[in-house]
């Protein structure tokens, strides 16, 4: 049950933070990748925004691309030496707030000022107590037609099946996680499902208008996006529930494009002799 005190020691102590989160979008083919196939597709229709808020930015995977989507950026961390490498990463911005928090508290954000709340492979590792506490406040930081998107943990729903794999001895465990024989639970929040994040923005004036619940690194759907704006917003909709089983698969095909046409996949020295061809299959109707 990761709490507050220890993601703050996972993230700003213990992790080295090796490709400055880099590492984290590998599996996408990098974080370019990641961003324009997975991450822009779901959020683009309230981009741009005079005002964005990113929860827990690690060391700005996504604030450099939410940075040229908005007048005025603020980003909000835990973790301090999250905050500072935030900073050195984007000195020559001048339209972005750096704060460090308690990993509840956006008490320096004012009321009404957000127009774009956005967090991503963040707070999965947040309790419901964390997740609540942000939807509380969020409720005032957003303006009247403000929308939010937040990644959180659905392992909640899952309870029974990893209640009976927890049960099984730590070494035995480990190995059957690795060959996958039995499902991973990747640090995420088992007290946080879909279902009480919707009941959660109902109690605080908040609005869940979609949500998609997607596997990560594994068959189950532990994890979920979820979209939510003020009641009375224009954006109010029926909220709209999606069970993405395939979330990975477009990952690993997403990473075959990156391979082939990311800006990365050019910065390469030159060499002597033919071209590389790198060859990429795509499935058909037979």
């Amino acid at each position: 049950m990761p709490t507050v005190d220890q993601n703050l020691s996972a993230w700003s102590v213990d992790y080295s933070w090796p490709d400055h989160g880099e590492e984290w979008s590998k599996l996408w083919g990098g974080s370019e990748a990641q961003w324009f196939d997975t991450v822009l597709p779901r959020i683009h229709p309230f981009l741009p925004a005079d005002s964005v808020l990113e929860i827990a930015p690690g060391h700005g995977r996504w604030t450099h691309f939410l940075k040229d989507c908005c007048s005025r950026l603020t980003v909000v961390d835990l973790g301090a030496s999250c905050i500072e490498a935030c900073q050195r990463r984007f000195s020559a911005c001048s339209h972005i707030s750096y704060y460090v928090n308690d990993g509840r508290s956006l008490e320096m954000i004012a009321d009404r000022s957000v127009d774009f709340v956005f967090s991503f492979d963040s707070l999965v590792h947040a309790e419901a107590d964390v997740i609540q506490s942000y939807l509380e406040q969020l409720s005032a930081k957003l303006t009247p037609n403000g929308v939010g998107f937040m990644h959180h943990s659905h392992l909640a729903a899952h309870r029974r099946t990893f209640e009976l794999v927890n049960k099984v001895p730590r070494r035995l465990k480990q190995r059957l996680e690795g060959i996958g024989l039995l499902p991973h639970d990747h640090w995420r929040a088992p007290s946080v499902s879909a279902q009480l994040f919707e009941s959660l923005c109902s109690r605080v004036g908040l609005v869940c208008i979609g949500q998609e619940l997607v596997n990560w690194s594994g068959r189950l759907t532990i994890d979920a996006f979820s979209l939510f704006t003020p009641a009375g917003s224009a954006w109010v909709r029926p909220n709209r529930v999606f069970r993405n089983t395939a979330f990975m698969d477009h990952a690993a095909y997403g990473r075959q494009l990156a391979g082939h046409y990311s800006r990365a996949s050019f910065i390469r020295p030159k060499v002597e002799g033919p071209r590389a061809v790198t060859a990429i299959s795509f499935a058909r109707d037979v």
